[in-house]
C-alpha cells in the first residue's frame, strides 16, 4: 500500500487507526503488524468490510488473525423471530467479510470465492426455512398429502445459486414446489398450495427484509411458472404440466443451472429429473440457437434502454455471453450426452472440453475470461455489498478498485476489461453466427407459381430434375402441414442448401439428396433449425451427399445420423474402440436396463452411428482402407459381445442361471478383420461339451443342450431383428458343420471331429479366417487349439492346389461380373478372392511345417507371413499388398457410392490384375493346375 496517492494513503491510515482504536475500546487488544496490513488491504477494497469491522471489532479481528477458521451457524430453540432475523443478518455480514479477507489475502481463487458465497447462501436459506416452518407449524400444523404423508417445501436454486457460483452480493433466484396436493393437519388447516405460498412469503421476509442489521439475501421468485403472476409454490404435477405446455426457450436455459438447495432435497432432485426432457431434448437440439438469439436480443434491448453497455454482466462481451456460449452447447448436446448435464459454468466448461465439444484452447480462453470478469464483478460488489455489475462512478472508488485488482490506475484496468470483453464478443458471435440469416424464400404461393422468379431466387438456376424435385417437395403433405415457425425455418434452409449443393463437384446429386432429406425432416424442427442456422453444417452435408450416395441414403433414412455428420469431433478424431464403447454406454444410459426392446434400439443407434462415423473417416481419407475395415470388424465384435451378454441375462431370467458356455466364432471377412460397409456376419456357434447335460438353475430349467440352442437362437434373432434403425447385422450361419442341414450350435468336440474327418478343403480355407469373437475365454482358447490342430494336418500339395483352384473357378463362373470394359474387384481374375485363395492354399500346404502361419487371419498379415516364411518373394508380396490395398479401397468407394463392386477397366488396373494372376499361376493355383 506504499504506492498509494498521498490523499488516499492518509485516508486509509486513518481508517485503519479508527478500527484499531475501536478494537482496543471493545476488546482491550490491538492488531499485530501483519494483521494491520491485511486490514488496510481489506478496507481499501471494501467499505462494507470496514462497517462490519466497526460494528463487530473483536469478531472481525479474529477473522484477520485466522481467516481459515470456519464460522458456523447454530440454531437456537425458542428464539424469537426478531432475534433470529438479527442474528442471521449479523452472521451473514461477518461471513461475507471473511470472504473479502480471504480474497484480499489471496487465500482463495475466484472459483473458491464464488463457492464460498454460495455455501453461505445455502446455510442462510436452510436456517430461515427451518425457522419459518416452525412458525407456521404452530398456527397451521404440518402439510400432508391426501394419503397423510408429510409434505416438505422443495426449494430449487436457479441461476448462479443453482450453479454454485453466486456473486459476492447477489440476489438468489428461487422456485418453490411441493410434491403433492393436500392440506395441513393443524387446528386451522390450509390447503398445501396456500400453506407453501405463505411459507415462501415468510422465507423471503426472513432473508430479504432490510433492518438495522441489514439483510441476508435478496430473494427473487420471478423465474417461477407464469412469473410474478403465478403461484409462489406449485405442486410437482402443476409444475410439470406448465413446462410441458407453456415452457419457453429462456426457461430451458434457466433450468440448466437448477439445483435442489433446501427443504426436501431428494424430492427436488426428482423434480429436476422429471423436467429433464423439457430442458434437454433427446436429439441434438439446434432450436436452442433460435431461443438464445431471441433471449440475447431482449437482453440487448434492455442494455440499450437502460444504458448498460459497460455492465460487466449484461453488456457486450460480458459474463452473460460467456454463460450463454456454454449453455448453448449444453442444450444442443445434453440430451444425448449425460456428462454435459451439469450446473455451473466451470463444471460445464470442463465437461464440454473433456467430451471434445469445446477444444482445449477455447476452453482455456473461456475459463480465463470468466475468472477475470467474475473477479472484477466480485470486487465491485465487495465495495459496498451492493448488487451492481458496473464499475463505480466516483473517481476515488474507481482508483481503489483498480489498485486492489493490481492495476496502476483505472485506465489500465479498463484496458484489460475492454480487451477481455472484445475477445468474448468474438467467441459469442461465433457461437450464434451460422451464416443462416438470408431472407427466407417466398414459398407461400405453392409449388407452381412464378417459377422463373423463384429460379432466380434459388441462384444458380436448378436443373430440370432439381426443379421437379422442389415442386414435389413443396406439394408434399409434411411440408404443407408445417406450423408457422417450422415453415420459416424450412424457407430459410431450402435456398441455402441448394446454394451449398451448387458448390459441390456433383451439384445435381447433392441437391436431389438434400431435397429428399428436407422431406424426411419436415417434422423435425431441430434439424430444420440447424440447416437454417449453420453454414458449415450445410456445406459439410452437401459435400457428403455429393460424394456418397450410400451415406446420403443412410442420413435420409435415419436423420439421427445428422448428429454424427455435423459433429466437429468426428472430423477431429477417428472413432476408436474406446470411442464406440463410450458411445454405446451413452446410448444405454438413456434406457432402462432390462428393457430388451429399448436396449436393442440403443445398440442399433450406437452401431449405426459408429459405422457412419467410420464411413466419414474413409470418405475423408482419414485412415487407410485396412484400418477402416478393421474398425468395422471391431464394431461388429463389440456389438456381438453385448448381444450375447443380454441374451444370457434374459435367458437366465426365464430358465435360471447357467454357466457361460456359448462361443461365437466369426468367419469370412468378419473373422479376417476386413469387414466392409453393409457386410453380413458369417457366424458359427460352439459350446462346451461338458455342459450338454447340465440343467439350468431355475423353476423352468432346461438341459444344457436345449439352453444353448435357445441362447444361440436369441443371439441370431436380436442381431437380425429390425427396429426403427434397421437390423443390427444380417447373419449367415451356413459355414457351420454340414452347412444348412447341420445343427445350429455344435459341441466343440463334435466340431473337431467333423473338421478332422469330414470337412472339405474349402471348409478348411474358411477355418483359416475364423476367430472367436464372443464367449468364455477358456472355450475360445480351446477353439484356437482345435483350429491349429485341424489346419496343421499334413496335406498333399497337388491335391490342395487342385481343390482350391477348382473351387475358385466354380466361384468365378457363378459370381464374376467382369466384362471387356469392367473389372469385378472381388471375383474378377486377379481380384480380392483370387488373392485370398492363393494365400489360403499356401498356408494349408505349409502350415504343418510352419505353424506360425496360422497366427494370421488378416489378408495383409497373411501376405507378410507368407513372405517371412519365404513362400512368396519380396516382389510377389509387394505386388499382392499393392493389389489388395487398391482393390479394398476401391471396393469401399463403390459401397459409399451405392454401386456394385465393379469398376471400369484401366491400363493400370489390368496390369495389376494380370500381375496377380501371374503370381497365382506361378504357385500352381491356375484354373487347370498341372
Amino acid at each position: 500500500m506504499t504506492d498509494l496517492p498521498e490523499a488516499l494513503s492518509s485516508w486509509l491510515r486513518a481508517r485503519v487507526e479508527r478500527y484499531r482504536a475501536r478494537l482496543r475500546e471493545v476488546a482491550g487488544a490491538d492488531l499485530p503488524e501483519a494483521a494491520s496490513l491485511l486490514a488496510a488491504q481489506v478496507f481499501l477494497a471494501s467499505d462494507f468490510a470496514f462497517d462490519v469491522a466497526e460494528r463487530r471489532p473483536a469478531e472481525f479481528a479474529a477473522v484477520l488473525l485466522d481467516p481459515d477458521a470456519a464460522l458456523d451457524w447454530q440454531d437456537q430453540p425458542e428464539e424469537s423471530s426478531l432475534a433470529f432475523a438479527a442474528r442471521l443478518r449479523q452472521f451473514r455480514r461477518l461471513c461475507s467479510a471473511r470472504l473479502i479477507v480471504r480474497d484480499l489475502a489471496a487465500l482463495d481463487t475466484v472459483a473458491a470465492t464464488l463457492h464460498g458465497a454460495n455455501a453461505l447462501a445455502l446455510v442462510c436459506i436452510a436456517a430461515a426455512l427451518r425457522h419459518a416452518e416452525a412458525e407456521l407449524a404452530e398456527r397451521f400444523g404440518r402439510p400432508r398429502s391426501s394419503h397423510g404423508v408429510v409434505q416438505n417445501l422443495v426449494v430449487i436454486g436457479m441461476g448462479k445459486l443453482g450453479g454454485a457460483e453466486l456473486n459476492f452480493s447477489s440476489d438468489v433466484d428461487l422456485i418453490l414446489a411441493f410434491a403433492e396436493a393436500g392440506q395441513t393437519d393443524g387446528r386451522r388447516p390450509l390447503d398445501n398450495e396456500e400453506y407453501f405460498a405463505r411459507l415462501g412469503q415468510r422465507l423471503a421476509q426472513l432473508l430479504g427484509d432490510v433492518t438495522a442489521d441489514g439483510f441476508v439475501l435478496r430473494v427473487d421468485y420471478r423465474l417461477r411458472p407464469f412469473g410474478s403472476a403465478g403461484q409462489i409454490a406449485l405442486s410437482f404435477t402443476a409444475m410439470e404440466q406448465y413446462y410441458q405446455r407453456e415452457g419457453r426457450d429462456w426457461e430451458r436455459y434457466a433450468w440448466i443451472k437448477a439445483a435442489a438447495v433446501a427443504g426436501d432435497v431428494d424430492a427436488g432432485r426428482q423434480l429436476i429429473e422429471n423436467l429433464r426432457p423439457f430442458v434437454y431434448r433427446r436429439y441434438l437440439d439446434f432450436t436452442a440457437i433460435e431461443g438464445l438469439r431471441d433471449l440475447k436480443g431482449r437482453i440487448d434491448q434492455e442494455v440499450d434502454r437502460k444504458d448498460l453497455a459497460d455492465n460487466l454482466k449484461l453488456g457486450p462481451g460480458g459474463i452473460r455471453e460467456l454463460e450463454f456460449a456454454v449453455q448453448l452447447a449444453q442444450l444442443i448436446r445434453g440430451g444425448r450426452e449425460a456428462s454435459l448435464r451439469v450446473s455451473g459454468f466451470l463444471p460445464a466448461l470442463a465437461a464440454l472440453a473433456a467430451s471434445g465439444v469445446v477444444d482445449a484452447d477455447t476452453a482455456q480462453q473461456l475459463h480465463g475470461h470468466y475468472g477475470f470478469l467474475r473477479r472484477v464483478e466480485n470486487r465491485v460488489q465487495m465495495l459496498r455489498d451492493e448488487q451492481t455489475h458496473s464499475l463505480p462512478t466516483a473517481p476515488t472508488d474507481r482508483l481503489r478498485l483498480a489498485l486492489t485488482l493490481g492495476y496502476a490506475d483505472l485506465p489500465a484496468l479498463q484496458a484489460a476489461i475492454d480487451a477481455v470483453r472484445a475477445e468474448v464478443q468474438v467467441l459469442f458471435a461465433a457461437t450464434l453466427d451460422g451464416g443462416g440469416h438470408r431472407p427466407p424464400l417466398d414459398l407461400a404461393r405453392g409449388p407452381n407459381s412464378d417459377q422463373a422468379a423463384r429460379g432466380r431466387e434459388l441462384s444458380p438456376e436448378p436443373t430440370a430434375s432439381v426443379r421437379a424435385a422442389i415442386n414435389a417437395l413443396l406439394a408434399a403433405l409434411p411440408v404443407r402441414r408445417m406450423d408457422t415457425r417450422g415453415r420459416e425455418r424450412f424457407e430459410r434452409a431450402l435456398p441455402l442448401l441448394l446454394q451449398a449443393a451448387a458448390a459441390t463437384p456433383a451439384p445435381e446429386a447433392a441437391a436431389l439428396g438434400l431435397l429428399r432429406l428436407l422431406h424426411a425432416i419436415a417434422g423435425r424442427p431441430s434439424y430444420l433449425a440447424l440447416l437454417a442456422e449453420r453454414r458449415g453444417a450445410r456445406e459439410r452435408l452437401a459435400d457428403v451427399f455429393a460424394r456418397s450416395g450410400f451415406l446420403a441414403d443412410r442420413v435420409i433414412a435415419h436423420p439421427l445420423l445428422l448428429d454424427d455428420l455435423l459433429d466437429a469431433r468426428v472430423d477431429a478424431e477417428v472413432l476408436s474402440d474406446a470411442g464406440f464403447s463410450a458411445m454405446l454406454q451413452r446410448a444405454l444410459a438413456r434406457v432402462s436396463a432390462g428393457d430388451a426392446e429399448a436396449e436393442l434400439a440403443a445398440i442399433h443407434e450406437a452401431r449405426q452411428s459408429a459405422v457412419f462415423r467410420t464411413a466419414l473417416a474413409w470418405l475423408d481419407r482419414a485412415e487407410s482402407a485396412l484400418a477402416i475395415t478393421a474398425k468395422l470388424a471391431r464394431i461388429a465384435t463389440l456389438a456381438v459381445q453385448q448381444i450375447l451378454r443380454w441374451a444370457e441375462r434374459d435367458l437366465a431370467r426365464q430358465h435360471g442361471a447357467f454357466p457361460a458356455g456359448l462361443l461365437v466364432v466369426a468367419y469370412g471377412s468378419f473373422g479376417g478383420g476386413e469387414l466392409g460397409f453393409g457386410s453380413d456376419l458369417d457366424l458359427v456357434f460352439l459350446f462346451d461339451p461338458a455342459l450338454a447335460e447340465q440343467p439350468s438353475q431355475g423353476p423352468r430349467a432346461l438341459d444344457g443342450g436345449r439352453y444353448l440352442v435357445r441362447l444361440s437362437q436369441r443371439v441370431l434373432h436380436w442381431l437380425a431383428t429390425p427396429t426403427h434403425a434397421g437390423a443390427l447385422y444380417p447373419v449367415d450361419v451356413r459355414l457351420r458343420p454340414d452347412g444348412a442341414k447341420g445343427l445350429l450350435v455344435s459341441p466343440l468336440d463334435a466340431f473337431r471331429d467333423y473338421q478332422l474327418q469330414r470337412a472339405w478343403v474349402w471348409e478348411h480355407q474358411a477355418l483359416l479366417r475364423a476367430r472367436a469373437v464372443a464367449g468364455p475365454e477358456p472355450l475360445a482358447t480351446a477353439f484356437a487349439r482345435v483350429r491349429r490342430e485341424v489346419l496343421r494336418q499334413p496335406r498333399e500339395p497337388l491335391r490342395v492346389r487342385q481343390q482350391v483352384s477348382q473351387m475358385r473357378e466354380r466361384w468365378r463362373h457363378e459370381l464374376d461380373r467382369s466384362s471387356a470394359s469392367q473389372f469385378d474387384l472381388k471375383q474378377g481374375r486377379g481380384g480380392l478372392v483370387d488373392i485370398e485363395f492363393l494365400l489360403q492354399g499356401l498356408v494349408l500346404i505349409n502350415a504343418a511345417g510352419q505353424p506360425a502361419l496360422l497366427d494370421r487371419v488378416n489378408t495383409a498379415e497373411l501376405i507378410a507371413g507368407c513372405a517371412d516364411a519365404q513362400l512368396l518373394s519380396a516382389a510377389e508380396a509387394g505386388c499382392l499388398q499393392t493389389a489388395h490395398a487398391d482393390w479394398l479401397a476401391r471396393s469401399l468407394d463403390c459401397t459409399l457410392n451405392a454401386q456394385a463392386r465393379v469398376v471400369a477397366r484401366t491400363a493400370e488396373s489390368d496390369a495389376l490384375a494380370t500381375a496377380v494372376s501371374a503370381i497365382i499361376e506361378h504357385h500352381g493355383f491356375a484354373e487347370t493346375p498341372t
